[in-house]
């Protein structure tokens, strides 16, 4: 593992299947009476989340208590950077109070790089989401929902996603987690292919190790897993599609449409659902979606990433009688 976890291209195949095993290790823990492990006790980790979250802020911060570590949540409304303090300078604070890890997210892309490259503070960083560029642990969280319930927890040891066919529906454009799961997913050998209106697939799609349809109705009999993406209103700044409707009917996810897919196929969604547009309530609802398994999952890879940066060589997880109760 590198020092940092900044993008999911920076992962190699071992990376990458690494983590996912010793999320596996990490799931057992979650079956206990006490899930906690004293991994990272004494070991400080900062949330500094610039932009506002729920699952992943919350995710992270579950992890960390699951490993022990003494957790500082730092969120921007309400702090000096509302009064102009920059990001060098929020990093020296936390470096002069010793934190051992920071966990960032940042809507400027290259916010964690830049703070994992600048100097400015001698610790980890994990990217939490920066922009539309990388979310890396919102891809290994699904690629562990993929390999568990197309492989099997047990089977999946060491295995890759090699040939399954992953299905990426909707706003592309501005999504990190499309970009982080297209190459996760082709490091660990499967066959991605992204599905979008026209105005909303990225220019230079073309040099992505991935195809590209306008045409969902084609893709789903040959999808092993269909992950539909959140329009992110909240990101754009013009017309990319008529209406709330016309793009339901061509790109959202109804009963008709799961009814296509092979009988074995997951319906994945990173959260948060708009439920009638992008996926009706009949999907989401269903046995085959795994959003609210993905949340468990992201615990559990989250954990595995801090237990790799931080733990040291240590067994992920010892034995009961050697644990602290």
């Amino acid at each position: 593992m590198k020092r940092h976890l900044i993008s999911a291209a920076d992962l190699t195949r071992d990376d990458a299947v690494l983590i996912l095993d010793t999320a596996e290790e990490m799931a057992r823990v979650a079956d206990r009476p006490i899930k906690k492990l004293p991994t990272l006790r004494g070991r400080t980790v900062c949330n500094l989340f610039f932009e506002d979250s729920t699952r992943t802020r919350i995710s992270f911060e579950a992890a960390e208590k699951r490993l022990s570590a003494d957790v500082i949540n730092f969120a921007a409304k309400g702090s000096s950077v509302s009064k102009g303090e920059s990001l060098k300078d929020t990093a020296q604070t936390l470096e002069a109070m010793g934190v051992d890890a920071v966990v960032i997210r940042h809507s400027a892309s290259g916010a964690p790089y830049r703070l994992a490259t600048s100097g400015w503070i001698d610790a980890p960083v994990i990217n939490a989401g920066d922009g539309t560029h990388q979310h890396p642990t919102q891809a290994l969280l699904d690629a562990f929902t993929m390999r568990r319930r197309l492989i099997g927890p047990d089977a999946g040891l060491g295995q890759d996603l090699g040939g399954k066919r992953i299905t990426l529906v909707g706003d592309v454009l501005h999504s990190r987690v499309a970009r982080s799961n297209v190459d996760l997913l082709h490091t660990l050998g499967a066959e991605v292919t992204l599905v979008a209106p026209p105005t909303l697939v990225p220019v230079g799609v073309e040099t992505w190790p991935c195809e590209v349809s306008y045409d969902l109705d084609s893709v789903l009999p040959k999808s092993d897993a269909v992950m539909m993406l959140r329009v992110q209103r909240e990101r754009m700044n013009a017309a990319f599609f008529p209406t709330e409707r016309e793009y339901s009917r061509r790109y959202g996810l109804d009963g008709h449409r799961m009814a296509r897919m092979p009988e074995h196929a997951l319906v994945m969604h990173p959260g948060p659902m708009v439920r009638g547009m992008e996926i009706t309530a009949e999907v989401a609802d269903s046995e085959r979606c795994t959003v609210v398994e993905q949340v468990t999952n992201g615990v559990s890879v989250r954990m595995a990433v801090l237990y790799l940066l931080l733990g040291g060589n240590e067994p992920a997880v010892t034995h009961p009688r050697t644990e602290e109760k």
